[in-house]
């Protein structure tokens, strides 16, 4: 892995990226980042929830899987129109009406009434060109996002807790390769984040250095015949 200050990057197959994604992840838990209860996770625990549903998992693939979670995190946000559970044709009907009470309250001498009603008819004209507008880019940028820019750009994620990238960058040894980056956008965070991957870097090496094979287990599983005891060299050779 290399760290800078751009993020942790790793480089490798496809088990590489979903082991990285994983120990990032468990280094963000024992951040707490994922309990709402605390204070890292009051400000982070839905984002975690983001992150831990996009990061590339073992059984996806980059352009399928992976492809239409970076097109769904990309996606427009509602407007307010959308938020309030309204059409764009509902939002004109009601700028008319509005309208209609304007010239109303016009008839009627009552200005202030007038320039209200016709304020409120602009803002939902507004409100409805932009959910039409919302809708129609959600129509295409699927397809555009997943037939044209990832063959541009890496697929991506970022929210206000992660900012990471992933793609494909070549083949080595006739397998795929890939480069995922991955920074944590909270420098506090991203410090415990580094110490925790170092610490579990080092178990890792220590694991390595100081468990002995087991040698007659791998005999018996391989069905491989033991090595012949050492000769006694106690023991007389001569008559």
């Amino acid at each position: 892995m290399e760290e800078s200050i751009s993020g942790f990057k790793i480089r490798g197959d496809w088990g590489d990226v979903v082991e990285h994604g994983e120990r990032i992840t468990a280094a963000l838990r024992e951040a707490d980042a994922h309990d709402a209860e605390t204070d890292v996770g009051s400000q982070y625990a839905d984002a975690f929830v983001e992150w831990e549903e996009w990061r590339p998992k073992s059984h996806e693939r980059l352009d399928s899987h992976v492809s239409e979670k970076t097109a769904e995190q990309a996606r427009v946000e509602e407007g307010k129109g959308e938020k309030a559970g309204k059409d764009p044709d509902e939002d004109i009907k009601t700028a008319g009406e509005k309208l209609s009470e304007s010239y109303k309250a016009l008839e009627d001498d009552d200005a202030d009434e007038a320039v209200n009603n016709w304020r409120e008819s602009i803002d939902y004209v507004a409100r409805a060109a932009d959910s039409a507008s919302r809708k129609a880019i959600r129509r295409v940028e699927d397809t555009v996002y997943q037939r044209v820019m990832t063959q541009l750009a890496p697929y991506y994620f970022d929210n206000e807790l992660i900012s990471a990238n992933v793609q494909q960058s070549g083949r080595g040894n006739g397998t795929e390769e890939f480069v995922f980056e991955v920074n944590v956008n909270d420098d506090d965070l991203k410090d415990r984040v580094s110490a925790t991957l170092a610490d579990l870097d080092d178990e890792i090496d220590r694991w390595h250095v100081e468990t002995e094979k087991d040698t007659e287990a791998a005999e018996a599983i391989e069905g491989a015949e033991p090595p012949p005891e050492p000769e006694d060299s106690s023991r007389s050779t001569t008559t």
